[in-house]
């Protein structure tokens, strides 16, 4: 069969929500009201949502997706740097204004891949090698947070402390027991995966 022949996979529909003037949400595809947590549950699933305006018709998926971040914060799921979220509101009205969000999204999208790859790694690995995963962590983050300073105009200032993710990691204690401490490392830094998933 010729390739004009053959009939091309449809991409799913994206489920559409209304949002209401009293704020409820509302979803199409299962014809009920919903809240912002369950949006959030709907991103993590990987659900392709789009939000609009039931009065006006708008398109407010921007809004939305902003407010469940503030949500999630405000419960102390404290995801986004201070020095970040400084660097963020200067871009608003910067001449690289433009450039931000492709930026920001091929970071994301790199940042996920070598999730991804290293959950797959972290599967077969041995205890002596958690710490060759932990340095590559640490340094992913530094990449990063690099990168963000690299591409702002604005430096960091004596007054803003220096990122966690560019200290380097403080050295073992003496006589402590290596193989419990590196357990502990590995629990901490299965939590802190999952934290990310679950974002």
């Amino acid at each position: 069969m010729s390739e004009q022949g053959q009939t091309k996979k449809a991409a799913p529909e994206k489920v559409v929500i209304q949002k209401y003037a009293n704020r409820r949400l509302y979803n199409k595809a299962t014809s009920t009201y919903i809240t912002l947590d369950d949006l959030a549950g709907m991103v993590r699933e990987g659900v392709d949502f789009v939000v609009y305006d039931a009065k006006t018709g708008e398109d407010i998926t921007r809004k939305v997706l902003t407010q469940i971040i503030f949500e999630e914060e405000g419960r102390g799921q404290h995801l986004l740097p201070i020095q970040f979220l400084r660097q963020l509101i200067r871009f608003y009205g910067d001449q690289m204004q433009a450039f931000l969000p492709s930026y920001l999204e091929l970071s994301l999208d790199s940042f996920i891949r070598q999730q991804e790859r290293l959950r797959s790694q972290l599967a077969v690995m041995s205890p002596a090698g958690i710490g060759t995963f932990e340095e590559q962590i640490r340094q992913n983050l530094a990449l990063f947070d690099r990168a963000m300073k690299m591409f702002s105009p604005f430096p960091l200032r004596a007054d803003e402390p220096e990122p966690a993710s560019a200290r380097p990691a403080p050295a073992p204690e003496a006589g402590k027991d290596e193989l419990a401490e590196l357990k502990a490392q590995m629990a901490a830094m299965q939590d802190q995966i999952a934290a990310l998933a679950k974002k």
